[in-house]
């Protein structure tokens, strides 16, 4: 199955996923009056939201490059994740806010033990849901689906410190907690909203890709070295799960067109074999060296 296809495939399953969960905590948070369901049930339908985002940047990020794109549509995937992030962000304010209110108003849930049972299984999906996703934004490098990965992660720890909290409001009635769980988790969420918010924004500035993989790649090409080519003004960046690398690559003069040719293409090859989603562009230069010996080129102590 093709990257393209498991990305869409995993943003689909998410979205139902995520659907089912908020109408269970709505449902059950509307009728005990807890805030930490309703919280809970916040989260899940930013989780269909963002879900959602997921799939429409990821199936418009894997179109070919066109005339008005020539570098291609990765940056929608790279869009979705800071739109996710100033989402979450915005909910973890509200949820704060409201907390704070019932906290200060006294408001005490009621029927809690429905509440116990619909957090107990969201912890169950969310688990199996993120460790799903993380497997497919690992196979295909998507930063949206790791955005996506981590929000359900995210639920998996809140549900369990709202199921906790939950379980203790219901035997020993100490509902302060339902608020001061819900502001927590509030607290939680700003945090893991700039994580994201850091996270797009290296892409959408450009950043270079992490020093491994850098590098892969200076090895890769140093290997081709030797004493007739080297190389310089390695530059490298990324735009959703696609990896932008280029480079100036010195070559003895007396090449020919054809040869300088099957090198790059060589070079190519192999460095987008070791890097996944890599789109290499290479520009060659001659060595300036007037007594140029094709079995001794200087070139490459430039």
């Amino acid at each position: 199955m093709k990257n393209s296809e498991k990305k869409i495939r995993a943003a689909k399953f998410s979205i139902v996923t995520a659907l089912s969960l908020a109408v269970m905590k709505f449902t059950v948070g509307i009728l005990t009056g807890s805030m930490a369901v309703l919280s809970s049930a916040i989260d899940s339908m930013l989780d269909i939201l963002m879900s959602g985002v997921n799939f429409l940047a990821i199936r418009q990020a894997e179109q070919p490059a066109d005339e008005n794109h020539p570098y291609g549509h990765g940056k929608f995937e790279t869009m979705a994740t800071l739109i996710q992030s100033l989402v979450i962000g915005g909910s973890g304010v509200w949820i704060l806010i409201e907390s704070v209110r019932r906290l200060a108003a006294g408001a005490a849930p009621t029927g809690l033990g429905s509440g116990i049972a619909v957090l107990a299984f969201s912890v169950i999906c969310s688990w199996a849901i993120s460790r799903y996703l993380l497997k497919v934004a690992k196979e295909t490098d998507s930063s949206a689906l790791a955005a996506d990965s981590l929000h359900f992660s995210m639920d998996v720890y809140t549900n369990l410190a709202l199921l906790a909290g939950v379980t203790a409001m219901a035997f020993f009635r100490l509902y302060w907690i339902d608020a001061v769980l819900s502001m927590l988790v509030a607290c939680y969420i700003l945090y893991e909203a700039l994580k994201l918010i850091r996270l797009s924004l290296r892409e959408v500035l450009d950043e270079q890709l992490p020093e491994p993989l850098r590098k892969q790649v200076e090895f890769i090409i140093k290997q081709h070295c030797g004493k007739k080519y080297n190389f310089h003004n390695l530059r490298t960046r990324k735009a959703g799960s696609h990896k932008l690398i280029d480079f100036h690559l010195t070559v003895c003069k007396k090449l020919t067109v054809a040869e300088a040719h099957q090198l790059t293409d060589k070079l190519e090859h192999e460095i987008a074999n070791a890097v996944q989603g890599a789109d290499i562009t290479i520009h060659v230069e001659p060595c300036t060296f007037d007594n140029c010996n094709e079995e001794d080129c200087g070139g490459c102590r430039r």
